[in-house]
């Protein structure tokens, strides 16, 4: 019986080798194709938003001067160069975060650093549109920087609760938040987007906002859309009267950041991921050059 068996396994490694040889010949004359999932953005703006940064209520003198500071770097151009870096191919500059001292005269962020283009890691320095904005407004205040990395649901909480002076992680400007913090000028629009396994033809013929949302809410629930907790996407999922988002009959499964949303999605566990455009567009370059 086991003579048998170890026949039989032979023949089969046997036949995996010559199907691998027959794979590789194929290959070399284009005649296969990568079964690896990717996903894609349906380019149609799902919302309109405004980002700012969010200052602690007590701290109104820090609010003028990020105010003047947004301003600043609007007019001269500084906004532009470092925006260009992440959507036009140049190249980010890391920011380095002190250590927290109570004894010194620091400018403490709160973000979360899972939020590409606009915040996320590169070894030990953060990157990011905003991390590079932080860097200057500390450097601008004659301030050392401090960067506290958390989930993002915290991040405007710890800025209410006085444990940071100012949150800056892509913040949407909302009612719900202004209870904990006091938003500074905007600086940034934003928009939701949805991303799809790239098969899905469902929403390719879809080019306004009204249609996609239409075709959204006639989903049931057993249609599952990855979400990052406590974002709009996450919003827009669940619905919020503050928005104006009906929510939808879908159902909403929420994660840390977007990357494990779309992760998941192309690993058959979920169907659709709504995030921020500018991150739907970093994650899924990102996730599909490694598949």
């Amino acid at each position: 019986m086991k003579k048998l068996l170890a026949v039989s396994l032979t023949a089969a490694l046997a036949v995996g080798m010559l199907a691998g040889c027959g794979g590789s010949s194929d290959d070399s004359e284009g005649g296969s194709e990568s079964s690896a999932k990717t996903a894609k953005v349906i380019d149609v703006d799902l919302t309109d938003e405004e980002y700012a940064f969010g200052v602690d209520k007590n701290q109104p003198e820090l609010l003028e001067q990020v105010n003047t500071f947004i301003n600043t770097i609007k007019e001269d151009g500084t906004l532009d160069e470092i925006c260009d870096k992440y959507f036009g191919g140049g190249e980010p500059t890391p920011v380095e975060s002190a250590e927290l001292d109570d004894s010194k005269d620091q400018l403490v962020v709160a973000t979360n650093a899972a939020f590409e283009p606009f915040e996320y890691m590169e070894g030990e320095s953060y990157v990011g549109i905003d991390m590079e904005i932080a860097a200057l407004l500390a450097e601008e205040l004659g301030q050392e920087l401090v960067i506290q990395n958390m989930d993002f649901d915290a991040v405007c909480l710890s800025v209410g609760q006085h444990k940071c002076d100012i949150a800056m992680a892509g913040l949407t400007v909302t009612e719900d938040r202004e209870e904990y913090v006091t938003f500074s000028d905007s600086y940034y629009q934003a928009s939701q987007r949805l991303i799809v396994p790239s098969d899905d033809t469902t929403f390719d013929e879809m080019t306004d906002a009204d249609t996609i949302a239409a075709a959204l809410g006639e989903l049931d629930s057993s249609v599952q859309i990855g979400v990052q907790q406590g974002t709009t996407g996450n919003s827009y999922v669940e619905g919020d009267e503050g928005f104006g988002f009906p929510g939808l009959e879908a159902t909403c499964k929420t994660y840390k950041n977007g990357s494990l949303a779309v992760q998941d999605m192309l690993n058959g566990n979920i169907d659709y991921v709504i995030i921020d455009a500018a991150p739907a567009a970093a994650i899924t370059a990102a996730i599909n050059e490694m598949q």
